[in-house]
């Protein structure tokens, strides 16, 4: 099984017809994604590397069954293309756009949260469940599919983390956005995995700023029984200094790196210093199960 994606999703691409959304478009389908549509608006009719294109999400859906859209479209159109996808119902739109302005982000997320739309992002790499389908930008040949769930702040290390646990693979990896503000967070994969049979352990990785992970550990502490391993980017950060995402910013002790860690190893999860002796702990815990 796998969490949000499976391969029997109908993704449909808005901004398809784009310099990236094209080149994304032709690496998610090369992966297996089921990918029944683009959307431009005034392109309507089109047809581009053999899927056809249409006006709106609307349309998107009323002739193919779309249930997952793909945002890659500039930072000024992004809260109008996502508004579009929640007004038409998709149940899951992914908002690969960085650069999205805070105020609008929170203009859609609110929406989405009063409508049966999942929000992934913005400013995120997608998800993927490996061997069914891949929504976003995730590489799809560097990992196989298997029984961990990994839910990630950070695209680059997203990648790292399957990479170096290919062997073993993924039920789904889920590349949730580093802004300050996003749609799925990490107790919402947390939970999902929590409930699927087929997510034997969660890798959660997160960073400096906010106190997402704080609140991801007393989630843990009442809510999962599968084991946990988790890395938190940025233990060499200076205070008070935005560092990489938007979101990446410590003041004092709070939302720094080692008090998240601290968090988590309270409630039993087990947090590496770096990315590979995450790996590391992973493999050791499943070894010992």
């Amino acid at each position: 099984m796998s969490i949000f994606l499976s391969k029997d999703s109908r993704v449909v691409v808005q901004g398809m017809t784009g310099a990236e959304g094209g080149r994304h478009t032709a690496r998610m389908v090369t992966a297996g994604t089921n990918v029944v549509a683009g959307v431009t608006p005034g392109k309507g009719g089109q047809v581009h590397q053999g899927i056809p294109v249409f006006s709106s999400v609307a349309e998107a859906m009323d002739s193919t069954g779309a249930d997952v859209s793909v945002v890659f479209v500039p930072p000024r159109f992004t809260k109008g293309a996502v508004l579009e996808a929640v007004d038409a119902g998709i149940g899951l739109c992914v908002v690969i756009t960085e650069g999205v302005p805070v105020h609008d982000s929170l203009e859609f997320l609110t929406l989405a949260g009063q409508s049966t739309t999942r929000i992934i992002g913005p400013n995120c790499p997608g998800l993927i469940s490996p061997g069914a389908s891949n929504a976003g930008i995730i590489p799809a040949d560097i990992t196989a599919p298997g029984r961990i769930g990994l839910v990630s702040k950070s695209g680059t290390l997203t990648y790292q983390l399957m990479y170096e646990l290919r062997d073993i693979g993924f039920s789904t990896a889920v590349g949730i956005g580093g802004d300050p503000v996003i749609g799925t967070t990490h107790i919402d994969c947390l939970k999902a995995f929590q409930d699927d049979p087929d997510t034997d352990a969660i890798v959660m990785i997160g960073e400096i700023g906010g106190d997402a992970e704080e609140r991801a550990a007393a989630y843990i502490e009442k809510h999962v029984t599968k084991p946990v391993v988790a890395y938190v980017a940025g233990f060499t950060a200076p205070e008070g200094k935005t560092m990489g995402h938007a979101g990446a910013i410590i003041s004092g002790s709070a939302g720094t790196a080692q008090a998240k860690k601290e968090a988590l190893e309270k409630v039993g999860v087990s947090v590496g210093r770096t990315p590979s002796e995450t790996a590391r702990l992973m493999r050791a815990l499943l070894e010992a199960a």
